[in-house]
């Protein structure tokens, strides 16, 4: 008992003096945690591997009751082309009270998307490196918000013959007598 209770505070000390130096040399930001995105980030990959959606699967989930398309490319973006009916909130503007306005319910069925999941347009869906593909910031950052409900495309498929129906903004103001 004694061990551990030596261990915790020599712990407690070591990130005592990391603090402290950073705050020393002027680096120091509460609101900024590489650790804890590391940690959470390993959490989130763990839960997302069960998470992953064939083309058949994303179509049928999208179907359910209360289920939201999240594309969280930019507005640009997602205005040229789009799986119809899907919700933008594009990633640099998912925070506490986007969340808590476009998606209040952390139990509600979130499936997402992104540009490495299609080929073929690549205006409206320009690929990013692997380890860059939107849909693994948007789930980690999903996550770590507390959405445990979030199911992801899986497959690259072809926009030209996928069964998902890409919509762009024009038509779909045109189809609801928007203008």
């Amino acid at each position: 008992m004694r061990k551990h209770v030596l261990f915790a505070a020599i712990l407690l000390a070591a990130f005592a003096i990391a603090v402290n130096a950073q705050q020393a040399s002027g680096l120091y930001n509460p609101s900024i945690d590489m650790d804890g995105f590391l940690k959470v980030s390993q959490d989130a990959a763990k839960h997302r591997s069960t998470r992953r959606l064939t083309e058949e699967q994303f179509i049928a989930a999208s179907k359910e009751p209360g289920a939201v398309i999240l594309d969280a490319r930019s507005s640009e973006k997602f205005d040229e082309l789009h799986i119809a009916g899907a919700i933008n909130l594009s990633f640099p503007d998912i925070t506490v009270e986007s969340l808590a306005k476009d998606l209040p319910d952390k139990a509600t069925k979130i499936l997402i998307y992104c540009n490495n999941n299609f080929e073929n347009e690549p205006s409206a869906f320009p690929t990013k490196v692997a380890p860059a593909s939107l849909n693994l910031s948007t789930y980690i950052s999903l996550y770590t918000y507390g959405y445990r409900n979030v199911y992801e495309l899986g497959p690259l498929l072809n926009a030209k013959t996928t069964r998902l129906k890409l919509i762009s903004s024009k038509d779909e103001a045109k189809r609801v007598g928007v203008r």
